[in-house]
């Protein structure tokens, strides 16, 4: 049987990358939705995601 496809058919690698998680978030609180916010324009920014 095949492998089954990572939800929404994404497939990201943050390998190579050396940000801290304090440079892609902040070092304030934020909520869960503005945390899913920062990591797709980070995914974007560095083009790391592949479909």
């Amino acid at each position: 049987m095949a492998a089954k496809k990572p939800f929404g058919g994404y497939a990201i690698s943050f390998k190579g990358c050396n940000d801290t998680m304090e440079s892609v978030f902040g070092s304030g609180k934020i909520t869960p939705s503005e945390m899913t916010k920062k990591i797709w324009a980070y995914v974007k920014k560095k083009k790391i995601a592949g479909k």
